[in-house]
């Protein structure tokens, strides 16, 4: 354990590095969101399955097992190429002396698939196997304020659309079915694949409130065309439950304090920013956090 974290210490390093060397300075720098960012997602194999093909073999199942696969095929490499292009989210605030400030974070355009750019399929997950995806590969998950950030800043906003209530909710072919709908929401947009969007799910996301509330998911989002969220933050459900309207969207470890890169995790500990991320204050340790969760 302790291996693999100092491993993923030294990459954050020299992904800090790599993003500063070109920075002014005596002043900031645009951020772009660069390719170091995002090479802890490994490189999808040639012969890896399409998304159709890895749900289709998914169909009968659900919850943890059906996890288990999707995690596999993630952790493999097997993500569309457009997920890799990081967008850059900026976030507005002050200081604890009121000071103004600029946190930019940077993040997957879309929420987690599987497959290739022609091919791919949205898959919700268990908070086990969204923690153990973000971070094994030196991502975070967003916190709300951080949804509500996307939300704002997105170049595609996609009205909800619920699908019934019903015990399917869970099952493959409901998530099949949403994926589907949200395609041809996407051409009716006329967007494209690497665009910020935005709307079309709720987000699994991390708080404070998942250390008071052991074994259960923290959920929010899925925000209407007026900007207000249908699902304030809760944790009612079970930390293996997820349903059709689930998705998990990743947020770089490294972001960026008035363009100078800076640990998300330290900004999320401090009492000086973490007001500009989270709307609970600051959440320490975020990383030990993402890491008791799978």
């Amino acid at each position: 354990m302790l291996k693999n974290w100092n491993a993923r210490h030294l990459l954050c390093v020299l992904v800090l590095f790599v993003v500063s060397a070109g920075f002014p300075q005596n002043g900031f720098a645009a951020v772009s969101c660069s390719s170091p960012l995002s090479q802890g997602l490994p490189k999808r194999l040639g012969q890896a399955p399409s998304g159709s093909e890895v749900m289709q073999s998914l169909r009968q199942t659900r919850g943890s097992q059906r996890d288990q696969e999707v995690v596999h095929q993630i952790m493999s490499g097997n993500i569309p190429a457009f997920l890799r292009k990081l967008v850059p989210v900026d976030i507005k605030g002050t200081t604890s002396n009121g000071e103004p400030v600029l946190v930019t974070i940077c993040v997957t355009p879309e929420y987690l698939a599987v497959g290739n750019n022609q091919d791919f399929v949205r898959v919700p997950m268990g908070l086990a196997g969204a923690a153990r995806v973000a971070g094994s590969m030196g991502f975070m998950l967003p916190t709300t304020k951080m949804v509500d950030a996307i939300y704002r800043q997105a170049a595609v906003h996609l009205a909800p659309r619920p699908m019934k209530p019903t015990p399917q909710m869970e099952s493959t072919d409901y998530l099949l079915r949403h994926n589907l709908t949200l395609q041809d929401q996407k051409k009716e947009a006329r967007s494209h694949l690497a665009d910020l969007t935005a709307g079309q799910k709720k987000d699994i996301v991390l708080t404070n409130r998942l250390r008071s509330h052991p074994g259960r998911v923290a959920i929010y989002g899925w925000h209407r065309l007026n900007g207000r969220p249908i699902q304030p933050l809760s944790t009612v459900h079970g930390a293996e439950y997820a349903d059709y309207s689930h998705g998990v969207r990743l947020v770089s470890e490294t972001a960026f304090v008035n363009g100078k890169p800076m640990a998300l995790t330290d900004i999320m500990a401090s009492r000086d920013l973490s007001g500009v991320v989270s709307n609970e204050g600051p959440i320490t340790n975020a990383r030990a956090l993402l890491a008791s969760l799978y």
